[in-house]
C-alpha cells in the first residue's frame, strides 16, 4: 500500500464512482422503510433502526422475524448472525485505512459491503480512505433519508394486507438472495437452508427457522475449504446489493 498522494483526476474519479454507489444503494432504504412499517414497527422505530444498526440485510432480517410473529430477541439474533461478516471486513480494512482512536470508531459505523469494496481495491492509503469514506457516508445519509420517506409512505397506506404489502418482507429477502445464487455451492446452501427452515416451522416458535437456516449457511462457510475468511465483496457485489 503506497502513501503517494492522489492527483486531482484520480480523486474526482473515486468520488464520482463512490457517490454513484451511494445513490444506487441508498435508494433501497425506501423499500426498507415501507417493509418495516408494514411489519408493525412505528416510523420512529424504523428510523432509529436505520440510524443505529445501519446494516441493510440485518435490518430486513430483524423486521422479517418480527413480521412473522417472532420475538424481538430472535430477530436481533438473526440480525447479529448476518452482521458477523462485517467483523471480517474490519479485520481486512483496519490495516489499510490506518486510522486510530475516534476515527476508527466512526469508520466502524459505515463499514458495509459497499464501502469495503470501494476502499479495498485502491493502491494508496489516500485512495482507500477516500473511496471508503465517500461511499460509506453517502450510503448512510441517503439510506436514512430514504428510510424515513418509505416509512411515512408505508404508514399512509394503512393496513398492509389491503395491497398485499404483508408479502413485501419475503420479497425483499428474495431480492437480496437472488444475486448471490451464482454458483452451485450457493444454490446448494440456499436449498439446504430452505429445507431446514421449512422443517423447523411446524415445531419451533416464529423466528427460530430463520436462525436455523442462517446456521446452515454459517456451517458451510466454516467447513468450506474454498472460502477465504478475509474475503471482501468485489465490484460486482456493490450497487444494489446492500450491505
Amino acid at each position: 500500500m503506497s502513501d503517494a498522494a492522489l492527483s486531482p483526476a484520480e480523486r474526482s474519479a473515486i468520488v464520482r464512482d463512490s457517490l454513484a454507489v451511494g445513490v444506487a444503494t441508498g435508494a433501497y432504504g425506501f423499500g426498507f422503510g415501507a417493509v418495516s412499517v408494514a411489519s408493525g414497527l412505528s416510523i420512529a422505530q424504523t428510523c432509529v433502526l436505520s440510524l443505529l444498526m445501519f446494516t441493510g440485510a440485518s435490518q430486513f432480517a430483524l423486521v422479517g422475524v418480527v413480521a412473522a410473529g417472532g420475538a424481538p430477541v430472535s430477530g436481533a439474533a438473526t440480525a447479529l448472525l448476518l452482521g458477523t461478516r462485517n467483523t471480517l471486513y474490519g479485520l481486512r480494512m483496519a490495516p489499510l485505512l490506518r486510522w486510530r482512536g475516534w476515527r476508527r470508531v466512526a469508520a466502524a459505523h459505515v463499514l458495509i459491503d459497499e464501502s469495503t469494496a470501494m476502499g479495498v481495491t485502491r493502491d494508496t492509503t489516500e485512495g482507500t480512505r477516500l473511496g471508503f469514506l465517500t461511499t460509506g457516508v453517502s450510503v448512510f445519509v441517503l439510506w436514512n433519508l430514504a428510510t424515513a420517506v418509505g416509512a411515512v409512505a408505508g404508514e399512509a397506506v394503512g393496513d398492509p394486507r389491503t395491497f398485499g404489502l404483508d408479502a413485501a418482507v419475503g420479497a425483499a429477502f428474495l431480492a437480496l438472495l437472488w444475486p448471490r445464487l451464482r454458483d452451485r455451492r450457493n444454490i446448494l446452501v440456499g436449498v439446504l437452508a430452505a429445507a431446514v427452515a421449512l422443517a423447523a416451522v411446524p415445531v419451533t416458535p416464529a423466528g427460530v427457522p430463520v436462525l436455523a437456516a442462517g446456521g446452515v449457511a454459517l456451517l458451510v462457510g466454516v467447513l468450506g475449504k474454498r472460502q477465504d475468511p478475509t474475503e471482501v465483496p468485489g465490484p460486482d457485489d456493490v450497487a444494489g446489493r446492500h450491505h
